[in-house]
């Protein structure tokens, strides 16, 4: 696929949400809030991709971020700052499109493993950036149906509501 689609899918164009718009209107209360049989809240996937997102920032970046011994590592321990993870989430995001702008030879640099499970996927920048692409849609989405049970959707910047 062509560096614009995944341009405009960090964007959250097409069949994918604005991440940025999906976030940047909730209360720290809405944000704070789960929901019958889902384990997490919205305060949790966004520290869970802001941590995905700073481990891939960092690999491609040439540093060796730990990897975490546990899927729980990567979700808050303690109360966040809901508006400090707000800005970190806009401020990746924004690395990110940076990244995908990068010339053919850069997208196609193979970045480090630091982790057995790096290596188990491909490996070039422009794959980690596809990965974190998918990573983020998959719990954007989850953002998406937490604001439904809530009654929090859409977003005011707009979102799909049929």
């Amino acid at each position: 696929m062509p560096q614009s689609a995944l341009i405009e899918l960090l964007h959250g164009k097409g069949a994918h949400v604005n991440p940025v718009a999906c976030v940047e209107d909730i209360s720290e209360d809405v944000a704070l809030r789960r929901i019958d049989g889902f384990p997490h809240s919205i305060v949790d996937l966004v520290f869970h991709m802001n941590y995905w997102m700073n481990y891939e920032v960092k690999r491609i970046r040439g540093q060796k971020p730990k990897y975490p011994e546990h899927n729980a590592e990567s979700f808050p321990s303690a109360p966040q700052n809901w508006d400090q993870l707000r800005r970190d989430f806009s401020w990746f995001l924004r690395e990110f499109v940076q990244l995908a702008g990068s010339s053919r030879a850069e997208m196609d640099r193979q970045i480090e493993s630091v982790h057995d499970g790096d290596k188990k996927v491909a490996s070039t920048m422009e794959a980690v950036l596809w990965q974190m692409v998918a990573h983020n849609s998959y719990h954007m989405g989850q953002i998406a149906m937490i604001r439904r049970a809530l009654g929090a959707w859409p977003p005011k910047a707009g979102g799909d509501t049929w």
